[in-house]
């Protein structure tokens, strides 16, 4: 889906004294505990001093991070690195951020940053929802990727899918005009539910010929 217009992302409404908080938001993974390899923890352990980011309560400067003004990729839940690390090593004129909450994986990209030395990832180990709202700029991004996220199968757990018309808006707005948000799934009927979402979502061009889907690209 390619971007064609800038559409305002609603602000969060204000909670007044005595009015009831809203429900905490159902997140879209689960945490799962993993055993690490030697090379893994090398990356959190020399890794994530060096190229991981926090949280912040305002938007970050990534050119200041990066110390450039580059096309900026981030990637939503990169697994264990593998396509993102083979895209910032092709495109070393690009910027890559990765967010994943699986630390081994994370340990795994970095281990792989570390061995390539490459310099143009950096990496956040939390959850993306809270990155976009509180660390990405509005209109800061050129693509935004989310390969493969969980399908949650069962009727009961479409609620937990990442892709819902809210999460469409906030992609939207954080991408610039023309920038590309990118979805891959392996799940015929997953999707089929992300092409229903974005198909009615503000602001996207559907970038299939056919309105549909694009080819999966050649191994």
């Amino acid at each position: 889906m390619m971007t064609d217009s800038h559409v305002p992302h609603p602000e969060s409404p204000a909670v007044e004294e005595g009015e009831e908080r809203p429900h905490r938001r159902i997140k879209s993974f689960v945490m799962r505990a993993g055993r690490m390899t030697e090379g893994q923890q090398r990356g959190l352990d020399q890794g994530l001093p060096l190229y991981g980011l926090s949280l912040t309560d305002a938007p970050v400067d990534f050119d200041q991070v990066f110390g450039r003004a580059a096309p900026r990729t981030l990637e939503i839940g990169f697994g264990m690195g593998h396509s993102l690390l083979e895209m910032a090593a092709a495109a070393p004129e690009h910027d890559f951020i990765g967010v994943e909450v699986h630390s081994p994986g994370v340990g795994a990209l970095l281990n792989g940053v570390l061995t390539q030395g490459l310099t143009n990832v950096r990496v956040y180990d939390c959850d993306a929802i809270e990155v976009l709202n509180r660390c990405v700029a509005d209109n800061s991004l050129d693509r935004l990727m989310l390969f493969f996220p969980d399908p949650w199968h069962k009727s009961r757990q479409h609620k937990r899918r990442i892709v819902q018309p809210e999460f469409a808006a906030l992609v939207r707005s954080k991408l610039k005009v023309g920038g590309v948000f990118h979805m891959a799934t392996d799940w015929g009927p997953y999707a089929e539910y992300m092409l229903e979402v974005m198909s009615v979502a503000p602001g996207y061009r559907n970038q299939a010929e056919d309105n549909q889907y694009v080819p999966r690209p050649a191994e």
